[in-house]
């Protein structure tokens, strides 16, 4: 069962793949059952201990998939061979600054390192300061490095950094879609994949990625989704496929074990029969993925979503947009509750007809075929929206569903509208 060569890159551990849509007038109804942002869950409170074990398996956990980046793929040759920082960079890595030794940093500083030579890149390695990429590193009897051994981690596409050092470089931001990173680029260069597959790679872009390539040979990336805010939800992913039904450990977790098994290439085991009996087993006399998945998603459930950045948006017109959020422009129908999102309904989700993205087939590759209304804390960190990325902004998401929903709003209430969603 094991494909080495339509391979996938980590989306996620979460997760995956968020998407926003509105429902539209195939769905019914239009009382709101809970205001939206108002309510409480109850959730009980998480394990610390737990929390702090799954921060450490999130950011430098590979799952043993060192195997297929390295033995398979042999990207430790290439990063070896041909990647600076500066390359690293503008493909979206980055490099925690907190990693970091005080006489690297006054190096840096003073033009003393040379960012473009991929033997800088192994000493960022040996620090452990790339973030999602570990790195075995010795020397050679002429004293430069080798990259002997390579993996990815959870990180990689669910964090980010606040580039308080310099552009990529900065403090952790978990749960934060990368959406600099250009995963497809950086799989197309592989050595070990044939060209037809490296164009499909390389054909996607930064902050875009297909987690079901691997399995049913379609071409149609989505964006990489937030890890964050996902305490509360019965199902998690925008298609809703995991849940606790199809993954005891909890519906994280289910994507979770997707991504590290599925895209990562992790020593462990995943099936699904929803996914046309779909199964992937990378055990070699072990698991390296089930037991970890608890801890890794108490670690997701306790990363909140971020709060707007002060003065980022018009408090005057964003008040005027809650009510309109509530009223006219229908959003509240499903972006309900304290998390604003129906799903905590018990689970609710909907049919195909109910997104506004421009690409609406991507549902049928799922488990569920059904969409879930996306939870809208911290909509202003993570442009472009919707699971295609068909929205640059969040004007032009409140454009599509005035437009589609035909809710006739003025020109000044569409204002109001996306400076309330910047609010959120």
């Amino acid at each position: 069962m094991k494909n080495y060569f339509k391979i996938s890159t980590v989306t996620f551990t979460v997760m995956a793949m968020l998407s926003l849509f509105s429902c539209n007038d195939d769905d019914t109804g239009t009382i709101i059952p809970i205001p939206p942002g108002e309510g409480s869950l109850d959730l009980p409170p998480l394990d610390p201990q737990l929390v702090q074990e799954g921060k450490d398996i999130f950011r430098y956990d590979t799952f043993g998939d060192e195997t297929f980046w390295t033995d398979v793929l042999q990207m430790n040759q290439v990063i070896e061979s041909a990647v600076s920082p500066a390359t690293a960079l503008a493909v979206g890595l980055k490099v925690d600054a907190s990693a970091l030794p005080a006489e690297v940093v006054a190096a840096i500083q003073n033009g003393d390192v040379d960012l473009e030579d991929p033997q800088t890149t192994l000493v960022l390695l040996q620090l452990n300061a790339v973030v999602g990429v570990q790195g075995q590193v010795s020397e050679k009897p002429d004293g430069s490095l080798t990259l002997d051994r390579m993996g990815i981690t959870c990180a990689l596409c669910h964090s980010t950094v606040d580039d308080s050092f310099a552009k990529g470089i900065g403090n952790r931001l978990d749960g934060w879609p990368n959406r600099d990173l250009d995963p497809g680029l950086i799989i197309s260069l592989s050595p070990a994949l044939d060209q037809p597959t490296k164009d499909v790679y390389a054909s996607w872009a930064p902050g875009i990625y297909d987690p079901r390539f691997n399995h049913d040979g379609l071409n149609n990336p989505v964006v990489i989704p937030p890890a964050y805010g996902l305490y509360g939800l019965p199902k998690a992913i925008f298609t809703g496929d995991g849940d606790i039904e199809h993954e005891p450990a909890g519906p994280v977790a289910y994507w979770n074990r997707y991504v590290a098994v599925t895209q990562m290439h992790g020593h462990g085991y995943f099936e699904d029969a929803r996914l046309d009996n779909w199964i992937v087993d990378h055990r070699e006399d072990d698991d390296l993925v089930t037991d970890k998945l608890p801890a890794l998603q108490a670690y997701q459930f306790s990363i909140a979503a971020p709060k707007p950045p002060e003065n980022s948006f018009d408090a005057a017109a964003a008040f005027r947009g809650k009510a309109l959020f509530s009223g006219k422009a229908q959003c509240a129908t499903c972006h309900s509750g304290p998390l604003f999102t129906d799903v905590v309904e018990g689970g609710k989700l909907h049919p195909q007809s109910a997104s506004v993205a421009v690409d609406k087939d991507y549902v049928k590759r799922s488990a569920t075929k059904q969409w879930r209304v996306t939870p809208l804390k911290g909509i202003w960190q993570h442009p472009p929206y919707f699971h295609d990325g068909s929205a640059k902004t969040l004007a032009d998401v409140v454009s599509r569903y005035n437009e589609v929903n035909k809710l006739k709003l003025s020109d000044t209430k569409k204002y109001d509208l996306t400076e309330y969603l910047k609010s959120i």
